[in-house]
């Protein structure tokens, strides 16, 4: 895709959505009022809207490489505050997928450059959860389990902050941890049991 097309594909798409509906873009321009914070990956191949089937201000949309949640990423905790105070969002989704670039530079000893403080945070997950990835022989598998253990790892972090903790008592909030399979087009619900993962650190992370 070149950037004309881009233009004529912006051209075609707003003559479609003003014969379906003349308002369409007025009602956009009132302001937005959605349900989801969607946290992930940069990666080109994961459209979040397409797959989720989110229409425009349906779905708040934060991505980065490997779908990180750091409590010194300003844009991140940013998106986060904005999106619980301010959008008063009801559900936050961390999601990633699997061949997840991200993730697999963390399986590598690489120097990185740049990367390498973002992929530490990716190799922090590792030791916190590698007596269980160090037990998986198959490449393959252990690389999808690590995409599995980075998404939750991700969801505590977002568990962590205040403004979370403070509207999941207040109204709540909850978080929920999917990742996609772009083999197969599949989204898979983790169904992480948050109340039993934050059990052995609640003591520490609870700030209300």
């Amino acid at each position: 895709m070149n950037i004309p097309e881009i233009f004529e594909h912006n051209k075609r798409w707003v003559a479609e959505k003003l014969k379906l509906d003349p308002n369409y873009f007025k009602n956009l321009a009132l302001g937005q009022r959605p349900e989801i914070l969607y946290i992930g990956c940069s990666d080109s191949r994961v459209t979040a809207e397409e797959f989720m089937g989110a229409k425009p201000g349906e779905a708040f949309i934060h991505r980065n490489i490997a779908n990180m949640v750091s409590s010194l990423d300003l844009s991140a905790m940013s998106v986060i505050n904005y999106a619980v105070n301010v959008l008063e969002v009801k559900h936050i989704v961390v999601c990633g997928h699997y061949q997840c670039g991200g993730v697999k530079a963390a399986m590598e000893s690489k120097d990185l450059g740049i990367l390498n403080p973002w992929l530490r945070n990716i190799r922090d997950v590792y030791r916190i959860h590698k007596k269980e990835l160090n037990a998986i022989e198959d490449p393959e598998q252990k690389f999808k389990r690590f995409v599995e253990f980075n998404v939750l790892e991700q969801c505590i972090n977002v568990i962590k902050t205040a403004d979370v903790q403070i509207a999941y008592r207040d109204r709540g909030l909850t978080v929920h941890g999917w990742v996609l399979d772009i083999e197969t087009g599949r989204l898979i619900d983790l169904n992480i049991d948050f109340n039993d993962v934050l059990k052995g650190i609640r003591e520490i992370y609870r700030l209300i």
